[in-house]
């Protein structure tokens, strides 16, 4: 068996899963009982949809910890995740597409690492980490995955940005006009909410992880006012690029 890939998203890409078997991980922070999996060339695929099935969980109460934890004891080496998104800076536009190379914690409640001074990580070459760990970030996001992301879009008529910087604020309200000039001044051009602490999470089990950010909307001041139907409406509509994209993710292409 080659390797474990996992795509962590929405309803979108649920059909990209029909006829898979569900599973069931229990792990130290919980049960996660939504996972599907296939198998495709012989490579194992999982899907996990991060606000439960019916989309019901709230961006600051999803169970990170036990999400990625589940991940990592199926031995995933790839996460690849969607999100959307809104921008804060004019020249990326609702219906565009980006992959961000950096990020922004903007999150206050949520538990940001496994490593709590007592917890042992044990990783698939039979190392491990515990107690007091500091990690890397220069890169939150795996550049090969990246990569691969951007070359699935090479024949494609979306609009693709490279790179961004996603700010992650605890949600679950949009964000204020204050908020989102405080963000530019501080580099951001993306925000969102969910994507601290998966990724921080993905990496510190060294499972590769990038994202796929459609954006939806401007922040708050940049337009009239941000209503939750318009981001799924455009989202919505975009729903069909991101499930070519996933489909050629999963069939290795």
């Amino acid at each position: 068996m080659s390797k474990s890939i996992a795509i962590i998203g929405g309803s979108g890409v649920y059909d990209l899963f029909e006829g898979g078997k569900n599973i069931i991980v229990k792990t130290p922070y919980g049960k996660v009982e939504n996972i599907s999996e296939i198998t495709r060339k012989d490579k194992e695929v999982f899907f996990l949809p991060r606000h439960g099935p019916e989309h019901s969980v709230p961006p600051h109460l999803i169970n990170y910890r036990a999400n990625i934890y589940a991940l990592h004891s199926l031995e995933v080496e790839e996460i690849y995740a969607t999100n959307a998104v809104g921008s804060i800076i004019q020249t990326i536009q609702p219906g565009d597409f980006v992959v961000p190379d950096q990020l922004i914690d903007m999150t206050k409640n949520r538990i940001l690492t496994f490593f709590d001074g007592e917890t042992e990580i044990v990783f698939k070459d039979g190392t491990s980490k515990q107690g007091v760990v500091h990690l890397d970030y220069t890169e939150p996001y795996a550049p090969r995955l990246r990569k691969k992301y951007l070359s699935l879009f090479k024949d494609s008529s979306e609009k693709i940005h490279d790179k961004g910087v996603l700010v992650c604020t605890e949600g679950p309200r949009f964000e204020t006009p204050a908020e989102i000039h405080m963000y530019q001044k501080f580099g951001g051009t993306l925000v969102g909410m969910t994507t601290v602490p998966e990724a921080i999470l993905a990496k510190e089990v060294q499972i590769a992880y990038s994202t796929l950010c459609l954006v939806t909307n401007y922040g708050a001041g940049m337009q009239e006012e941000i209503t939750h139907k318009e981001v799924i409406e455009l989202f919505n509509e975009k729903t069909q690029i991101v499930k070519s994209i996933m489909q050629k993710i999963i069939e290795g292409k």
